[in-house]
C-alpha cells in the first residue's frame, strides 16, 4: 500500500528499528523523516539511513502519518507544542510511549484526530516484536491497515477490542521478554552450579529457547500439548516439570501478570 509521508518524533531504538524495517521493506528514504532533541544520534540515524531531518513542527505540518516515539514523561510537552490545527485534513497520530491513553493524547494535541495506540516490545529491535494496537473512532479503515504496515516492519501486530485491552498487552507482550530472560537466567545459574562452563550453559539455553519459540510459532499444536508431547511419564523432564507444578507456578506466572497489567492501569491514570 501507499504510505505516503511518515514523521518521527523521537530517534530512539524503536524508531530506529521501524525507519530500518520500513526501508527494508521498501518504503523510500525521501518518505520519512525524523526530529530528536538529540541532535548526534538525529545525525548518525539520517546518515545511515538516508532519510530526512526535521523539526517536530515541520513534521506536525507536513508529515500524513506522526508516529511519536518519545518516552512517557515527555509525551505531554511533545504533543501540546505540536501545531496541527492549521492543517485542512488531521494526519493520523500513533504512539509508541507505554501508558498513554487516548484520551491523554487528544488533551494534549487539542483536537479531535486520528490516534491509534501501540504497545511493542524489544523483540522489534531485531524485526522479531509483538505490538497491540488500538485505534479511536476517527482513525479510518485505511489508517489502520498504515499502523499495521507499520509495526508489521518489525514484527507482528494484533488489535485489541477496547484500550483497556492494552494493560494486559503491556503485562504480556510488552513485559514479557523479560519474563523469559528471568528464567533463561536461572536455568543458566542452575547449569553453571552443576559443573557447566559458563559459554556453553549460554549457548545450550539461548539455543533452547529459540528453538522452542521456533517450534511453538511453527506447529498446529498448543503449548500445553507441545509440552506433552516432550514429557514422557516417569522422565526426566517429567520429574522437572512436577517440581514446576508442585511449586505452583501456574499460579506464580497468573499473579505476576496481574500485578505487571496492575501496575500499567496505575501508570496511565
Amino acid at each position: 500500500m501507499e504510505l505516503g509521508s511518515i514523521g518521527f518524533i523521537g530517534a530512539g531504538n524503536m524508531a530506529n528499528s521501524l525507519i530500518r524495517g520500513l526501508l527494508a521493506q521498501g518504503s523510500g528514504a525521501d518518505t520519512l523523516m525524523a526530529a530528536d532533541v538529540d541532535t548526534d544520534k538525529l545525525d548518525v540515524l539520517v546518515a545511515e539511513c538516508g532519510i530526512q531531518a526535521a523539526s517536530q513542527q515541520q513534521i506536525a505540518v507536513s508529515a500524513d502519518c506522526i508516529l511519536l516515539a518519545v518516552k512517557p514523561q515527555v509525551m505531554a510537552e511533545v504533543c501540546q507544542a505540536l501545531d496541527i490545527s492549521k492543517r485542512s485534513e488531521a494526519p493520523l497520530v500513533i504512539s509508541i510511549a507505554a501508558g498513554i491513553t487516548i484520551a491523554n493524547l487528544q488533551s494534549w494535541l487539542g483536537q479531535q484526530c486520528p490516534l491509534i495506540r501501540c504497545m511493542p516490545n524489544t523483540p522489534a529491535l531485531l524485526g522479531c516484536g509483538a505490538s497491540g494496537l488500538f485505534a479511536n473512532p476517527h482513525a479510518s479503515d485505511s489508517q489502520k491497515a498504515l499502523a499495521e504496515t507499520i509495526l508489521g516492519a518489525v514484527g507482528l501486530s494484533f488489535w485489541v477490542r477496547s484500550e483497556a485491552d492494552m494493560d494486559t498487552v503491556t503485562a504480556v507482550s510488552g513485559s514479557g521478554p523479560a519474563y523469559f530472560f528471568l528464567l533463561m537466567e536461572c536455568m543458566q545459574d542452575t547449569a553453571r552450579e552443576m559443573g557447566l562452563p559458563a559459554e556453553l550453559a549460554s549457548a545450550l539455553v539461548q539455543q533452547t529457547a529459540l528453538g522452542a519459540a521456533r517450534l511453538a510459532a511453527a506447529s498446529d499444536d498448543g503449548a500445553a500439548e507441545l509440552r506433552r508431547k516432550v514429557t514422557s511419564p516417569g522422565g526426566t523432564t517429567a520429574a522437572a516439570i512436577d517440581r514446576f507444578e508442585k511449586g505452583q507456578l501456574r499460579e506464580l506466572v497468573k499473579e505476576a501478570l496481574n500485578a505487571a497489567r496492575d501496575r500499567s492501569v496505575e501508570l496511565a491514570s
